[in-house]
């Protein structure tokens, strides 16, 4: 009669250093796999699952070495109890990293034994671990481009008139810098509670969700606006309107391929430098209702070039955007930024600092068959349902 074994874990992110282990493990009889709960894994790992337990022991019992599996009930570091009580092993087999003194000490009391594994890849594979993966795997997440209307999103400003904040969101065709006025505060608090993509679930409802998140009710400081959230979440071209209030009270998405692709041939990136530590742009700031005016009408005028796909239009109203933003918070306009706008001024129809300034990236509008420079980043808009 063959002996049963069993092991237990994780086996989230599965890979071959997992296949291999119970490859190993079943040398020693039948083997018998206790899985981790997602409660469990949160609790222990800070962090959600890449798959859910449901996922996770279907791939496990799939596996050709493993004659059955289960979900552990307990918690914490010795969650398999139960699990390893109903299975009655005659082993138990851990991997050298995964020993420790209480399991051999749990198995001494049971009467099991216990085996300890070096973590040895099947010949050609390299060596796998779940960390080494997820240090490796880069997220998904969405950026945010603001278009036009920034600082809208902020009641301090809409209290002296109301208007819309134009976002685009944008895949992650690279890394780009934090603190360069992309969202990147707002996408690393999404990546807290969506580690590598956004669900599939309702756009504005996943944006309310992260807005929630980022700003804790109890904070009586700066309140992150919630075109950062809008901008990543929603994805296409995004117009929200702002009346003195945090979140805006109407929201009007463009998904036109033939105009997304028109506003992705014209817009560019251009990295400067990060928004430097102790950096206030809003010291100084000098809001009026005919600078709010300013910043609303660009915005508007703005919209309407894109739906027409009226380039000259567009150059223009995105131009007064940013200058609009300025006058109000000429902070924004830190030392060195002058250096990167004079560089292309020759090149560009128009150019604008993302999100708050200070530094980070400017967004430039370029002409039909513009010549580039290999620092200038093309953006990609994410498509609905991607």
């Amino acid at each position: 009669m063959r002996k049963k074994v069993f092991v237990s874990g994780c086996y989230d992110m599965l890979h071959s250093g997992h296949v291999a282990f119970f490859k190993e493990a079943s040398k020693y009889g039948d083997l018998y796999v206790g899985i981790g709960s997602d409660k469990t894994i949160e609790e222990l790992k800070h962090r959600r699952t890449v798959y859910s337990e449901k996922e996770r022991l279907y791939m496990v019992k799939a596996i050709r070495y493993v004659t059955d599996a289960f979900i552990n009930p307990g918690s914490g570091m010795l969650d398999f109890v139960e699990t390893m009580d109903a299975v009655k092993p005659d082993i138990f087999v851990v991997n050298s990293d995964g020993g420790s003194d209480e399991k051999r000490a749990l198995c001494q009391r049971r009467g099991v034994e216990y085996v300890e594994l070096s973590r040895v890849p099947e010949a050609g594979l390299e060596a796998r671990s779940t960390t080494g993966l997820r240090g490796s795997v880069k997220s998904h997440l969405p950026y945010r481009v603001d278009i036009a209307g920034t600082w809208i999103d902020q009641p301090y400003v809409s209290q002296y008139g109301e208007g819309w904040a134009i976002t685009a969101s944008i895949e992650p065709t690279c890394e780009f810098m934090e603190r360069g006025g992309m969202s990147t505060s707002t996408r690393n608090a999404a990546k807290k509670i969506w580690p590598y993509e956004l669900p599939d679930y309702d756009e504005e409802m996943l944006a309310r969700l992260l807005f929630c998140f980022e700003n804790d009710p109890e904070n009586k400081g700066h309140v992150s606006g919630a075109q950062d959230a809008i901008g990543i979440c929603m994805s296409g071209l995004t117009r929200h309107h702002y009346n003195n209030r945090y979140w805006p009270d109407r929201i009007e998405s463009c998904h036109d391929e033939e105009t997304l692709t028109w506003l992705e041939s014209h817009i560019v990136l251009l990295p400067m430098f990060p928004r430097r530590p102790g950096c206030s742009v809003v010291e100084g700031k000098n809001i009026t209702p005919a600078k709010v005016k300013a910043l609303t009408s660009a915005a508007d005028r703005c919209w309407d070039a894109i739906m027409r796909r009226d380039l000259a239009a567009f150059a223009t109203a995105f131009r007064d955007s940013f200058d609009a933003q300025v006058a109000m918070f000429p902070a924004m306009m830190q030392p060195g930024v002058s250096e990167y706008i004079d560089r292309i001024r020759d090149t560009a129809l128009a150019w604008k600092m993302l999100g708050a300034g200070g530094g980070g990236h400017l967004a430039l509008v370029l002409p039909d068959d513009a010549p580039t420079t290999p620092d200038m980043i093309p953006i990609k808009i994410r498509r609905r349902g991607f």
